[in-house]
């Protein structure tokens, strides 16, 4: 099978040990690579990440401008840090290569639009990495409401929320300390709240209320924020973020991060299918769904793993290969919304609708 060639632009720790050793299979003593993608090259910033590219056989470029200069390259996945997003992808595009965006794909939804125009202007694959959706127990969920198991459903909450920016290293990273690269807890883990509950319920959220949480952390981003979302068929949900929780330790935060949806005969409950987890025996915790009906509880766990990572590049590689260009309006609709939450709790939890 063919298989398009990838550069990264961005090498930083998440790069690495999800995008490359994860997504790429970079790490062959887990992986076995993809069928239809493989990562060659990649450059950072940092000259000092070259040597954990080269130690996954990668090869090293000194500029972002080398690997737009190299037509053996296809596509680049870009993971640089939120701010410089656009500007990069923008720049990738226009060199003709197809590009995943790490998320979000911009800093604000006008870029955002501007880049998904580009794409589409350019006839190029251009997606983001929204990597949750490929959970095999968030899919699991989606086909759960589908068949009806909870009933009719009238209620959900979605959240993440955990200790970060207590210690002075975390409240000076971006995440905490920069609200232009789109931190705080609803750019950076709302977004996934939201892009998660839309693909369960098949719907779009259209109006969002927002109010924060009391500021008692010391970061310059909110601690965290209480949303209140309506999708477009009128069903009402919540969304609930922050980084001011400390939820005991790891086994406490980690199986945390899930969602809720109550139905009239059952409620369905998550445990850790809100990260960065695929089911792999080696991960920290196991997640979980529960099917609860009262008397009977039934548990599903994943049956074959699926890493939510190779998922979404080998989805993108397809597109390439079968000619069917991906594009950025989930993204962009996802930015919108997260502007929306801003705007809302700046005044007074005023219900926003969103394109």
């Amino acid at each position: 099978m063919k298989k398009i060639r990838y550069a990264m632009i961005g090498f930083g720790g998440i790069a690495e040990n999800r995008i490359a050793k994860e997504g790429f299979g970079c790490d062959k003593t887990r992986f076995n690579g993809l069928p239809n993608a493989v990562l060659v090259g990649a450059t950072d910033l940092n000259p000092a990440r070259k040597s954990a590219a080269e130690a996954l056989g990668l090869k090293w470029y000194d500029s972002i401008d080398a690997i737009l200069a190299d037509k053996t390259i296809q596509a680049v996945y870009v993971a640089t840090n939120n701010r410089t997003h656009a500007p990069i992808a923008t720049q990738v595009l226009k060199a003709g290569k197809h590009v995943i965006v790490e998320k979000p794909m911009s800093i604000n939804s006008e870029s955002c639009e501007a880049l998904n125009k580009l794409a589409k202007t350019k006839k190029l694959s251009l997606t983001v990495d929204h990597m949750m959706v490929n959970n095999v127990l968030n899919i699991k969920a989606k086909k759960l409401f589908e068949s009806g198991a909870m009933g009719k459903v009238n209620d959900s909450c979605f959240h993440m929320e955990f200790a970060f920016g207590y210690e002075p290293a975390e409240a000076r990273t971006w995440r905490c300390n920069d609200i232009g690269e789109m931190g705080g807890p609803i750019g950076d883990v709302a977004s996934h709240c939201m892009y998660v509950a839309e693909f369960i319920f098949g719907e779009k959220i259209t109006q969002v209320a927002a109010v924060y949480y009391p500021k008692l952390m010391k970061i310059k981003a909110e601690d965290g924020a209480y949303v209140n979302v309506i999708f477009k068929s009128g069903m009402a949900g919540t969304i609930k973020v922050g980084f001011n929780e400390r939820r005991g330790g790891l086994v406490g935060t980690l199986t945390n991060l899930g969602f809720e949806i109550y139905g009239d005969k059952a409620a369905l409950r998550s445990y850790g299918t809100l990260f960065q987890l695929s089911g792999h025996k080696d991960e920290p915790v196991p997640m979980r769904l529960e099917l609860d009906k009262g008397s009977k509880i039934e548990t599903f766990v994943p049956q074959k793993v699926q890493n939510i990572y190779q998922t979404l590049i080998k989805g993108h590689a397809k597109s390439i290969i079968d000619g069917v260009c991906l594009n950025g309006d989930d993204a962009l609709h996802n930015i919108r919304l997260c502007e929306a939450i801003h705007n809302s709790a700046q005044n007074g939890g005023k219900l926003i609708k969103v394109k």
